[in-house]
């Protein structure tokens, strides 16, 4: 396994040594630790289960509660146990959605699904849930009912994004999902962090807010990536969204403006006809969007959420750990520039 590739001097973040050595110790112990909550006495239940975490990763998740234990003791023995509650929760929840999605590849290598079939693919994602919800009993009752509470958050959201808006503004109900299916975790994390160091009560609920719209932000700036990325940055082929037809922020921007230049009409009747797998329409639309004012848009809510993640943090004391977040909240608005 690797660490990831999202660890703060990996991000180029201006951040105080011993701080980030001590962010780094924890999410290589976390990784450490994952290696053994996704082992089984069964060899495919274990060879499946290693698959994604095998595969690496961001590890955004972990580096939330590294940075959020810095409010309290963040050598407090249950980080590295919380940390891992909210991994094996997102490697769960990945499983699941492969299956739902009929995804082939999930980190640059054959999805659980396409290689073992949907039925193993979805007993692994329950696995690990299994492995999550008995590892935050060990943290005690507060950490179980919050990673429930967390769960049910999670199917929520996948559910809102499997029926589709209805008769809800379509943005609203886009943003809505990804509070839901991905914010709500990485709050989770946040909390986690604050929570299991120590922290004061009031710091908890900063850090938790501060998750919040941070994996909002971070979901949204994921997305657009997948546009305005030339390489595979995204972690995908750029436009992959695009060639299976999933409504990111730009493409429902773009799709409700009512803009009469040329370009954005042409590119409202690309984006209407639904996925777009011919490569040169396919190539038109990309250009399109990548210049369309709905992306200006979308660039500008994820600004947003990330000030808004910043003015989350009012409460939490000056320091170090406080500057490195606001550093992310700058790395998250920045990256899709």
């Amino acid at each position: 396994m690797s660490t990831g590739d999202l660890t703060l001097s990996s991000l180029g973040l201006d951040v105080d040594p011993v701080m980030d050595a001590s962010v780094s110790a924890t999410l290589v112990a976390v990784e450490e630790a994952l290696r053994g909550y996704v082992s089984s006495a069964d060899p495919l239940v274990a060879e499946a289960a290693r698959h994604l975490a095998d595969a690496g990763g961001k590890r955004f998740r972990p580096l939330l509660v590294a940075l959020g234990a810095q409010f309290g003791d963040p050598g407090s023995p249950n980080i590295v146990a919380a940390a891992n509650v909210v991994e094996l929760t997102h490697l769960a929840t990945l499983y699941h959605d492969d299956v739902m999605d009929e995804a082939a590849v999930r980190r640059g290598a054959p999805s659980a699904n396409s290689r073992w079939g949907n039925s193993v693919a979805i007993l692994v994602g329950d696995y690990l849930f299994a492995q999550a919800a008995s590892l935050a009993a060990t943290l005690g009752t507060e950490a179980v009912h919050l990673q429930a509470q967390t769960f049910a958050r999670l199917v929520h959201g996948q559910i809102a994004e499997t029926v589709g808006p209805r008769d809800a503004d379509p943005i609203e109900h886009h943003l809505h999902v990804i509070a839901e299916k991905t914010a709500s975790l990485i709050a989770t994390a946040a909390r986690f962090g604050g929570l299991f160091s120590g922290a004061s009560r009031e710091h908890v609920e900063a850090l938790a807010g501060y998750g919040e719209t941070i994996g909002i932000a971070f979901q949204l700036s994921d997305d657009l990536l997948d546009i305005a990325s030339e390489s595979v940055q995204s972690g995908k082929t750029p436009g992959t969204d695009l060639r299976e037809g999933v409504p990111t922020l730009p493409v429902l921007y773009a799709l409700a403006g009512d803009d009469t230049d040329a370009s954005a009409v042409r590119l409202r009747e690309l984006l209407s006809a639904g996925p777009i797998t011919d490569d040169a329409l396919h190539a038109e639309a990309l250009t399109l969007l990548r210049e369309s004012a709905a992306m200006k848009k979308a660039r500008e809510t994820v600004r947003g959420y990330a000030e808004e993640a910043r003015a989350r943090l009012e409460p939490l004391p000056e320091g170090e750990p406080k500057r490195a977040m606001r550093a992310l909240c700058d790395f998250i608005a920045d990256r899709t520039s």
